[in-house]
């Protein structure tokens, strides 16, 4: 490797993916992308299994976003295949739609509401608190205390592995409450997935000759025989630092996958389980892909303690431990943290993209 890198990238999730494309189109220079993995394309990697159905390795990713910018950025490299997320939950042996809407409450209830009356009920319902201190006061000065205890409770308890009192206020501010019938997840102007799967778009994204890809490497194990002029750095801070404050928790997850001998299973691509199961949710991507088979693949997702690093812990405590190593980051002149891991918060993959292209205008006018 005898070639002469300007920038080490760390990571190729969307974070590190989008910095090389960026440096080495607009900077024109040579970058070295690395990761631990025997693949690109972070979480969002997806591929076709033994069967031929496009899966995604490490649970469901649907992109989506209200910034242009982001949108324009990454439709350079893929088409979008129009699919639009929308999620049932099991409560009470029926399935109904997140987030709650008007049709959620009369599935549920089994009564009529109008926006007017839905707004009346969780006034009724709701808890009136001078001041909202955890995720489960965010739930029932909305909704009260029976819905946060049928969708919530369990829910996060099974996600997070504490109640949602030992919870920041974030892990749940962007609750919504529908006062209309619109069962979409999620309602950015864009939103979808990449026609061909997320790793086609990575492809793309990586298709330069300034670009060498280093797989199945820890950087540590290059960081010494090569020399680079900057580093960008996508993965767990702590690790960075070689956890000089200590480690960051992290929950981690397991996805137990099944193939089955039917056109489908569910009624929509996602399905969470709030309370009776051990899994969080059953995804089936076929849904995500609008695939024709004959078979189709499920994923059970179980959320767990340890493992591989997935979602940062929004407990107060664990964020006074990320300050410190901010502040060491910050010391660094030429090593920039970027991303979910290195920043020790949730990120949708807009945010991280959007994170990226903000961090390279910087270095590119800096």
């Amino acid at each position: 490797m005898s070639k002469q890198f300007k920038f080490l990238i760390v990571g190729a999730g969307f974070a590190g993916c989008t910095f090389a494309e960026r440096v080495s189109t607009q900077l024109n220079k040579k970058v070295l992308l690395v990761d631990k993995r025997s693949h690109i394309g972070g979480n969002a990697y997806d591929y076709y299994n033994e069967d031929g159905i496009l899966i995604q390795k490490y649970g469901p990713h649907i992109f989506h976003t209200k910034s242009r910018k982001v949108w324009d950025y990454l439709s350079q490299f893929t088409e979008w295949n129009g699919y639009v997320h929308r999620v049932i939950a099991k409560v009470r042996d029926k399935e109904v739609y997140l987030p709650i809407n008007i049709d959620t409450m009369e599935l549920l209830y089994n009564r009529k509401f109008t926006a007017k009356g839905l707004k009346k009920y969780f006034g009724n319902k709701m808890v009136k608190m001078d001041k909202v201190k955890n995720s489960h006061d965010v739930v029932v000065s909305q909704v009260g205390e029976e819905l946060y205890e049928l969708f919530f409770k369990n829910y996060t308890k099974k996600q997070w592995g504490v109640y949602p009192e030992e919870l920041d206020p974030q892990v749940t501010k962007r609750l919504q409450v529908r006062f209309n019938r619109d069962s979409r997840y999620f309602t950015d102007k864009y939103q979808g997935i990449p026609k061909y799967g997320f790793s086609r778009l990575f492809d793309k994204m990586l298709n330069n000759r300034n670009i060498h890809i280093l797989l199945n490497t820890d950087y540590r194990k290059i960081i010494d025989v090569l020399k680079f002029d900057k580093i960008i750095f996508t993965g767990p801070i702590d690790y960075f630092f070689d956890y000089m404050y200590g480690k960051l928790p992290y929950r981690s997850l397991d996805f137990k996958f099944e193939t089955l001998d039917i056109e489908k299973f569910q009624n929509a691509a996602v399905v969470n389980y709030p309370n009776d199961q051990d899994y969080t949710r059953i995804t089936e991507f076929k849904h995500f892909y609008f695939q024709r088979h004959n078979k189709t693949t499920i994923c059970y997702e179980f959320s767990k303690g340890d493992g591989d690093p997935y979602y940062p812990i929004p407990i107060p405590d664990y964020q006074k431990i990320y300050l410190k190593y901010k502040k060491e980051a910050e010391k660094l002149k030429n090593v920039y943290f970027v991303g979910r891991l290195a920043e020790y918060r949730y990120l949708n993959m807009d945010q991280v993209v959007n994170s990226a292209l903000r961090v390279f205008k910087k270095i590119k006018h800096g």
